[in-house]
């Protein structure tokens, strides 16, 4: 079956697109490579970013907060932009927007709600490439 290369970007590459490629490696590897960076990294995951992940049973031990590689744009099939901003890069990708709300500086508990809204919008994306990948489609 045909693997995606799918780019998740958020601002601090520090909590919604570390939670998105995370959750899409453990659901998805079948189907997609997950790469995730930010608009202005932040250098860190937050820990309470790593905390509700590890109550999914994903670790985020081994993950960085990076930038944008503008020579890596072209070797990805889709960009997730979850910045809130629009994608300030040229790419022959294309880029797709969801709307979550950044869990940076609230409790547990937002961070709970802005990764399950994460892990149902990458739950819908997995469907959707394994059924492309059958169909031998692109993005």
């Amino acid at each position: 079956m045909r693997r995606y290369r799918v780019l998740f970007v958020c601002v601090g590459n520090s909590c919604r697109s570390q939670m998105a490629e995370a959750l899409a490696r453990a659901c998805g590897g079948d189907v997609l490579e997950a790469e995730s960076a930010g608009l202005s990294p932040c250098g860190v995951i937050f820990p309470p970013t790593r905390e509700v992940m590890a109550e999914k049973g994903i670790s985020l031990e081994e993950a960085q907060s990076k930038g944008i590689a503008p020579e890596r744009l072209a070797q990805v099939d889709l960009i997730v932009n979850l910045s809130g901003y629009e994608f300030p890069y040229p790419t022959a990708a294309p880029v797709r927007t969801w709307m979550v709300a950044d869990p940076f500086g609230h409790d547990l508990e937002i961070h709970r709600q802005i990764r399950d809204q994460i892990e149902a919008r990458v739950q819908e994306l997995i469907a959707e490439l394994r059924q492309k990948a059958r169909l031998r489609q692109p993005i």
